[in-house]
């Protein structure tokens, strides 16, 4: 596997066979573990105030914050190795039932930005429940280290 900087990478994929064929994709942040934790510490002030399990909760917040892909599957499909998905509607192909489901990216494989955005939309959500979060400054405090990382 090659990393690096485009400058560093074209020198070293000069040398590479010419009969193969390369991915080159963009490396991402993972989220931080600052923001993890203040994810889950809103998480459970909210869910505690709203009186719902906090699983509920962050599955709503993961519908409404975090990409998604849709796939068509079998009907009789056991969905059980999933874990953040639901059912869109059902449709008939050849003769068969599908139903189609929408997969969630979990917030464990989410980068720093998706992350941001995931905890953007709690920070909301706390606000109208009138749950204090950090200032704006630190928030963007946080965010700053998060990009420098």
């Amino acid at each position: 596997m090659l990393v690096g900087n485009i400058k560093e990478l074209i020198p070293q994929m000069l040398e590479l066979d010419n009969e193969k064929l390369y991915e080159l994709k963009e490396v991402k942040k993972k989220r931080t573990l600052d923001q993890n934790s203040y994810y889950w510490l809103l998480l459970n002030k909210l869910a505690k105030k709203l009186k719902i399990p906090s699983a509920e909760l962050h599955f709503e917040l993961i519908k409404k914050s975090c990409p998604f892909e849709e796939y068509l599957v079998p009907e009789a499909s056991n969905l059980r190795a999933l874990e953040y998905y639901e059912e869109r509607n059902k449709i008939e192909k050849n003769g068969k039932e599908f139903k189609v489901i929408r997969v969630y990216v979990g917030s464990s494989l989410l980068d720093t930005s998706e992350m941001g955005i995931l905890l953007d939309n709690l920070i909301d959500e706390c606000k109208l429940q009138g749950i204090e979060t950090l200032p704006p400054y630190e928030l963007e405090k946080m965010r700053s280290l998060e990009r420098s990382k």
